[in-house]
């Protein structure tokens, strides 16, 4: 038996086609961050926001954002309609100083604890 030995074949394992991820759509929006409110030395004007958009850094590229959607995105204390996630929508109106700033003017103003907060700039509609 020892020159004889079995070879213990174990059996193969199948072969099972991995199932491809299905792609989620293509995100279509940009970070940006509420900075704050238009304003002068003493007085803030509430009805325009300031934004910070990531990845934009000189006026010339804040331009091409100019008449894009905005979106600020929050969840309420109460359910509506199934869903407590509401969101308060706006839109580009023009830059605001040389580093990239956009300002905004939302439906209903953004409210102060906003500050600092994340929106989601839209790439739509489209200037091309």
């Amino acid at each position: 038996m020892s020159q004889e030995q079995k070879k213990v074949v174990k059996p193969k394992k199948k072969q099972t086609k991995k199932k491809k991820k299905q792609n989620k759509s293509p995100r279509l929006h940009v970070d940006g961050i509420f900075m704050g409110y238009r304003r002068g030395l003493t007085t803030q004007k509430t009805g325009t926001s300031l934004i910070k958009i990531v990845g934009v850094s000189t006026r010339r590229e804040s331009e091409w954002y100019l008449g894009k959607k905005v979106a600020f995105v929050y969840n309420a204390s109460r359910h509506h309609n199934g869903s407590n996630v509401r969101t308060i929508w706006g839109k580009i109106t023009n830059s605001h100083g040389n580093s990239g700033v956009v300002r905004a003017k939302f439906k209903r103003n953004l409210p102060a604890i906003a500050m600092g907060k994340k929106v989601r700039v839209m790439m739509y509609p489209s200037n091309i």
